[in-house]
């Protein structure tokens, strides 16, 4: 049976991918459910898988809502298409999106086919995550504030722009200094 590797890129970052293999038996939902997952969103709202050139247009649509395939239907279902089925050549592309509110969108590309599936391995298998997947409510992983302490501590300003450094931490470090008054203080006490 053959085990098709797809890399999955977040439209506005192609930095942040993950690559998931899937059974070329499996449906459509199943790998839904696997980009789901991947990208650590909800599962809560409607996604579509659209066929794709190598230009990213939109082909024929793959909605989850779709239960059953019809002849001449708008699109096909996810439920009972297998990924294999709309796969025809090497690289073969797709575009998903999900939550068509939010309008998430995401690159997908066919990017290995092999005939053999790894030993006690159950798929769809997630094989790989690069880069912060986006969060799908709010700001994912960072406290807000921690992130404003961070931005305005390395802030600089045009002076220190054009030095190329900042003056963090150079109080009492001159010369006469902290040191010396220190030495005087100590040398009255005796």
């Amino acid at each position: 049976m053959a085990i098709l590797r797809f890399r999955i890129y977040w439209e506005e970052d192609d930095l942040t991918y993950r690559d998931i293999e899937i059974q070329g038996t499996q449906t459509f939902l199943e790998f839904h459910k696997a980009i789901v997952l991947a990208y650590e969103f909800d599962g809560k709202h409607e996604a579509s898988f659209y066929e794709s050139n190598d230009k990213w247009q939109y082909g024929r649509e793959l909605n989850s809502e779709v239960l059953v395939n019809k002849k001449d239907a708008p699109a096909l279902s996810m439920t009972r298409t297998p990924v294999a089925a709309l796969v025809s050549i090497p690289g073969q592309k797709f575009v998903y999106v999900y939550d068509p509110l939010k309008k998430w969108t995401f690159m997908i590309e066919l990017i290995t086919v092999s005939r053999e599936d790894t030993y006690k391995r159950t798929y769809p298998f997630i094989l790989r995550k690069e880069g912060i997947a986006p969060a799908q409510y709010g700001i994912k992983g960072v406290n807000p504030n921690k992130l404003m302490e961070i931005e305005e501590k390395y802030d600089l300003g045009a002076e220190e722009m054009a030095e190329g450094f900042g003056t963090d931490g150079d109080e009492g470090a001159g010369i006469g200094g902290g040191e010396e008054s220190g030495h005087e203080e100590a040398g009255s006490d005796f």
